[in-house]
């Protein structure tokens, strides 16, 4: 499919979607937000996807919402649309491993939006932040929430309360980040990671994916029994059985997603 503000390719069982309105720093734009939503919807039931990884064209991973298309709107424009609420829904729920591969700013929704990612990778010019007070409005895909959770009460409040951005290096020290590598190799090793995850078993990645997701939503104990119950359920699938008699057959695993 052809998009007005996307560029998809596919690489073997990874899929790759690059926001591409450099002239706009890839703001997210309410056609953008519809953009991805649609593709990942045609990804979580195409099985030959794996894993998936979204970048930024240009300078920018995405440089916050399209404020120009915000500006004009009314609190019952807003809250009527639920202005948001499908893009973080469907990212959040898709169940498939996301690697954000962030490139230059990612700011506001930029930001956000690299955090409803599983993980990020950034290269080293890249530049986080949370500045919609300087709009006055405050973050409103998830940054009060994610961000807190990610790197704590202060900064998140200071980032929050500010605008301040968090080079890549600060943002690998806060836990924001994940790895912090050259900006021109960060597309060849986010491909790298994503075909290493593409090639493990894919129940067993997003039955993963959710536990770790239900640390930040349970108690430990109950996280831990979460944990434990899904353990236990993969030994009646077929990946199980492969992967441990790979292991002991000295043999590279042969899985088949069952």
């Amino acid at each position: 499919m052809a998009y007005e503000t996307l560029l998809v390719e596919t690489d073997g069982p990874v899929g790759i979607i690059t926001l591409n309105r450099p002239e706009a720093l890839n703001a997210l734009s309410s056609k953008l937000c519809s953009e991805v939503c649609d593709q990942l919807h045609a990804w979580s039931s195409d099985a030959s996807i794996r894993c998936v990884i979204i970048t930024g064209a240009g300078r920018a991973f995405a440089a916050g919402a399209d404020i120009k298309e915000m500006a004009p709107q009314s609190y019952m424009d807003v809250y009527l649309n639920d202005m948001f609420a499908a893009f973080e829904t469907t990212i959040s729920a898709f169940r498939k491993p996301i690697i954000a591969a962030v490139n230059g700013f990612a700011l506001g929704g930029g930001c956000e939006l690299a955090m409803l990612c599983d993980f990020i990778l950034a290269s080293e010019t890249a530049k986080f932040g949370q500045p919609e007070i300087n709009l006055g409005v405050m973050p409103g895909i998830g940054g009060t929430q994610r961000l807190t959770r990610l790197v704590g009460k202060s900064k998140s409040m200071e980032m929050c309360l500010t605008g301040r951005m968090m080079d890549a290096a600060e943002a690998e020290r806060a836990g924001l980040v994940s790895r912090v590598l050259p900006a021109d190799k960060l597309m060849e090793d986010a491909r790298k990671v994503a075909q290493k995850i593409a090639a493990a078993s894919l129940p067993i990645a997003m039955m993963t994916k959710e536990t770790v997701n239900a640390a930040y939503e349970t108690t430990l104990s109950q996280g831990l029994r979460f944990e434990r119950r899904l353990f236990h359920a993969m030994f009646g699938t077929e990946d199980q059985k492969e992967g441990m008699a790979a292991f002991v057959d000295k043999r590279p695993a042969q899985f088949k997603n069952r």
